[in-house]
């Protein structure tokens, strides 16, 4: 595992408070199976983050970025629970075949 330091990631974000915010929010994207721009390592996603800082991959914009990009996985989440719930709907306005009465047998009569 390469070691990054400070002064690596400030050459591509200069000010350390958002140097800060950009890796954190990038770490979080990592996290939530976003697909790291360099190799993993076996490491944490705190520290791939600041390796792509590093390598000048993620700058600043990263704090630009739209909520919606953000909430990807909770829409996908949404989206799935809503599709769940409609095929139990389905399923549950479906007749029961135990319900119906089957015509009488030959031997009933």
């Amino acid at each position: 595992m390469a070691r990054v330091t400070i002064e690596d990631c400030i050459k591509t974000i200069p000010n350390q408070f958002t140097l800060v915010e950009a890796a954190a929010k990038r770490a979080r994207q990592i996290a939530a199976g976003q697909a790291p721009l360099v190799e993993e390592n076996n490491d944490k996603p705190t520290v791939i983050a600041l390796r792509e800082i590093a390598a000048g991959l993620i700058d600043e914009s990263i704090l630009d970025e739209t909520p919606e990009t953000d909430n990807a996985a909770e829409e996908l989440f949404a989206t799935t629970t809503e599709q769940e719930k409609a095929e139990t709907d389905a399923i549950d306005t479906e007749p029961d075949s135990s319900e119906t009465t089957a015509p009488p047998s030959s031997e009933e009569t």
